[in-house]
């Protein structure tokens, strides 16, 4: 059955509309923190999927830095270990370092390489214990004591945050044609592994390789104005303004910081975008009215 005549030109159009921002990106490195929504919604998995594979082939680097917060939360629970959190982050002892190891780089990384390499890919997972590819240290956190108006360093066990990446590693994989996949397990100098949030691996990783875009995947629709509206072609100062009049605050904050670091850093562009769209990826990178927020160096 053949296309109709509107429906060609659609899809003529979508090409077309396409085509500078291939040739623009071409040997353009894009890190890709994959989480939320699409990384348990099958179908979402596969038409990201998809969109990975699309963008090596006319090209691009993709780099994919995945989570998978729900998934050790779900085994923790099934295993009657109890969740502990301070400030957001998981109080990772031994025991839960065991399981955050097994849910990350085997269960959840091979699920997004085999989805990746049924689609046509030729994907890689790898932690960042390979090669070694991060470089962790532990993360200190102060907890506040409104009584004492004093704070405390508490220990939150094997929680880290990236010291230093050894941009040889992703190189190798780039170089053969491969799509990394990487989930955010760091080592340290003693040998130790921890669990580093993947924004912030995400977007240390985009800032060492020069890249030309991080994009977060997210569960909302962007970062929304004090009206609901989206706000998207920010630059850095304008982000700074956002923050400091509340229109950013709570939960969005940190991944705001994540991306607006990252632009800091040298990349090009950050965008925070929703991952419960299909293909939400490429509608961001190829199309002119995106499905996000984008944050840049120009000028404000």
């Amino acid at each position: 059955m053949s296309l109709s005549r509107d429906s060609a030109l659609n899809i003529a159009n979508v090409l077309t509309e396409a085509l500078p921002y291939i040739q623009r990106f071409t040997n353009k490195t894009v890190v890709v923190k994959f989480g939320g929504n699409a990384m348990v919604d099958p179908e979402l998995q596969a038409s990201f999927a998809r969109d990975v594979v699309l963008m090596k082939l006319v090209g691009l680097n993709p780099i994919v830095v995945h989570g998978g917060g729900p998934q050790i939360g779900a085994l923790l629970k099934k295993l009657n270990i109890e969740s502990k959190f301070v400030d957001g982050m998981r109080v990772t002892d031994s025991e839960t370092m065991d399981v955050v190891e097994m849910v990350l780089g085997a269960t959840v990384n091979k699920e997004i390489v085999s989805a990746i390499n049924q689609n046509g890919g030729k994907a890689i997972g790898v932690t960042g214990k390979d090669g070694p590819l991060i470089r962790a240290r532990k993360l200190s956190v102060n907890n506040s004591s409104p009584d004492l108006q004093t704070s405390e360093i508490v220990d939150i066990g094997h929680v880290g945050e990236v010291e230093q990446i050894d941009v040889e590693v992703i190189n190798m994989f780039l170089n053969s044609n491969f799509i990394p996949v990487i989930a955010p397990i760091g080592v340290g100098r003693d040998g130790a592994s921890y669990n580093i949030n993947a924004d912030l691996v995400a977007g240390k990783m985009a800032e060492v390789l020069n890249a030309e875009k991080l994009i977060l995947l997210t569960d909302v629709a962007g970062l929304l104005d004090k009206d609901d509206n989206i706000l998207t072609g920010l630059s850095t100062s304008e982000v700074d303004a956002l923050i400091a009049d509340g229109t950013i605050y709570g939960g969005m904050l940190p991944k705001i910081r994540c991306a607006l670091d990252a632009v800091k850093g040298g990349v090009a562009s950050s965008h925070i975008i929703d991952g419960r769209v299909p293909h939400a990826v490429l509608l961001e990178i190829f199309t002119d009215q995106g499905v996000g927020t984008l944050i840049s160096n120009k000028s404000s």
